[in-house]
């Protein structure tokens, strides 16, 4: 952006109150905030005796990287996940079993109760509409990536919007592809995760098809016992890929308050791990499945 301003070269660099004038000007024309003269650099030239300077307004803040307050909610967000992931998945603290490692039980015992049973279309649509919701799920992670490409096309445009907005911090242009960056990750960490679900529930299914009937299981009734503790494996395996990928879309949520401040991006952060460690372990349905496993 350029702007003709009747100051001589060395009028404008040698006083402090013209180069703040300048960045009011900028300000007032859409070419640079007005918060403080450093928020600005010039890019100047002059015109020869006619005392007219050509400058280019070229905020720096918009070049800006991000601050050290950003740095901390990062590392809060990647620590809470880490911790979130381990408790539910009983690596620490587990005397108290999740919602989720409940559920480990009640597949284990859906699968053996397959081996008293010839008709097996109960397993099977079970096992399509497992697979049903994994791949709505990929899908819409998909569309997710779709965005944040698109979003990064369109840097200019969400930053325009952005700085009209209150109460949000600008990191500039680098910060802001920064954190698009960071969200494509989240959702493409989650993409595979959903996408290795799917598959291992279509293996599930597999093996599932091939524990022997009830007329064939008096031949060997161990070697269809092992058939099933295989489709059981496979089938805990395929559900914590999905709990992790749809772990990250909520986590992905908190992430969003990065686009407005550092501590927002702490605060939903925070706010979304409450919620999760909630319905994971003080929940009602956590309470319906440990009723049903004390008779």
């Amino acid at each position: 952006m350029t702007a003709n301003l009747g100051y001589s070269p060395q009028a404008l660099w040698q006083s402090t109150d013209i180069g703040f004038h300048a960045c009011d000007i900028g300000a007032r024309n859409r070419l640079a905030p007005a918060k403080k003269s450093s928020c600005c650099r010039y890019n100047c030239k002059g015109l020869g005796q006619s005392f007219v300077l050509s400058c280019n307004f070229i905020p720096a803040c918009q070049n800006s990287a991000m601050t050290y307050t950003d740095y901390v909610a990062l590392a809060v967000f990647v620590l809470l996940w880490a911790s979130y992931s381990a408790l539910t998945d009983g690596k620490i603290l587990s005397s108290r079993r999740s919602l989720s490692r409940l559920m480990i039980e009640n597949r284990r015992r859906w699968i053996m109760n397959s081996l008293r049973r010839d008709l097996k279309m109960i397993d099977t649509q079970i096992i399509a509409g497992l697979q049903a919701g994994t791949a709505f799920f990929a899908s819409t992670t998909i569309f997710a990536l779709g965005g944040c490409f698109a979003l990064l096309g369109a840097t200019e445009q969400a930053q325009a919007i952005f700085k009209d907005l209150p109460y949000v911090f600008h990191g500039g242009r680098t910060a802001f592809e920064l954190k698009v960056g960071g969200l494509t990750c989240l959702f493409g960490y989650s993409f595979f995760k959903f996408g290795w679900s799917y598959r291992l529930f279509n293996y599930c299914s597999i093996l599932i098809g091939g524990i022997p009937m009830m007329s064939d299981m008096t031949q060997d009734i161990e070697e269809a016992r092992r058939q099933a503790e295989r489709a059981v494996k496979l089938n805990v395996y395929a559900a914590k890929h999905f709990n992790a990928g749809l772990r990250t879309i909520f986590l992905s949520i908190g992430y969003l308050g990065w686009f407005i401040s550092p501590y927002v991006f702490m605060a939903l952060t925070v706010f979304v791990i409450f919620v999760l460690l909630r319905r994971q372990f003080f929940s009602e349905a956590r309470e319906a499945l440990l009723e049903d496993a004390s008779r």
